[in-house]
């Protein structure tokens, strides 16, 4: 497998397709595709950062836009945690088409909306996933049904400053039936702002995907 920085163009439906950037660490033990929040993107900074604490730990990762520059322009669309999963379902089968990433375990990396993308979609590929991690997520717009059918071990993640997050990840995970930790990270906001917290999500994150993405369950160092 050949490390490095790609640009890709992933198919999602006749006449659409999607931007995002692939990137690939030495020796990668899994791939981990991000889903981003409404209004986000590939760009993301935050996003970003945790991607490259990702690939320190042997993650591969692909960031990339769930809609189109056309589509993220309505409000409505982006809260559509139906079509955000399919994105994200159909990023997933073109990954695993591709012949070098086929062996990978994968996993999912969500963010506020992303996180219910991330779940549902979860639901759906099954045993396909082998850890789910959420930031500062909305697990609760992914729905009862979708949750309880969730197998892949998930890590929720939610700032201690932000108490309606808070709560509803309480409420998300009381439906859930897999491994889950709800870690809640101190002093924290929502978009993990302060110094330092943003580091941590990013090393909780790094440590859960590493440990259930690898063969062997081997924690980041």
């Amino acid at each position: 497998m050949q490390s490095g920085k790609r640009e890709v163009i992933i198919p999602v439906q006749e006449g659409i397709a999607l931007e995002g950037h692939l990137e690939i660490p030495p020796s990668a033990v899994g791939v981990v595709l991000f889903a981003h929040g409404s209004g986000s993107g590939r760009f993301s900074p935050r996003n970003n950062y945790v991607a490259e604490v990702l690939q320190e730990a042997g993650i591969a990762t692909l960031l990339f836009d769930l809609l189109t520059r056309e589509e993220d322009q309505v409000y409505q669309t982006r809260f559509d945690i139906g079509l955000l999963t399919e994105r994200l379902e159909a990023a997933t089968v073109w990954l695993q088409q591709q012949t070098e990433f086929a062996s990978l375990p994968l996993g999912y990396f969500g963010a506020s909306t992303g996180a219910a993308a991330a779940l549902r979609a979860a639901a759906h590929q099954g045993a396909n996933i082998a850890a789910v991690v959420s930031r500062g997520g909305r697990p609760d717009l992914a729905g009862a049904t979708a949750l309880a059918q969730v197998v892949s071990p998930t890590l929720l993640l939610v700032g201690e400053l932000d108490t309606e997050v808070i709560r509803l990840n309480h409420e998300a995970q009381a439906h859930m039936h897999c491994p889950t930790s709800l870690v809640i990270v101190p002093g924290a906001t929502h978009l993990f702002e302060e110094p330092g917290t943003l580091t941590e999500v990013a090393n909780q994150a790094a440590q859960w995907l590493r440990t259930h993405l690898s063969p062997h369950g081997t924690p980041a160092s």
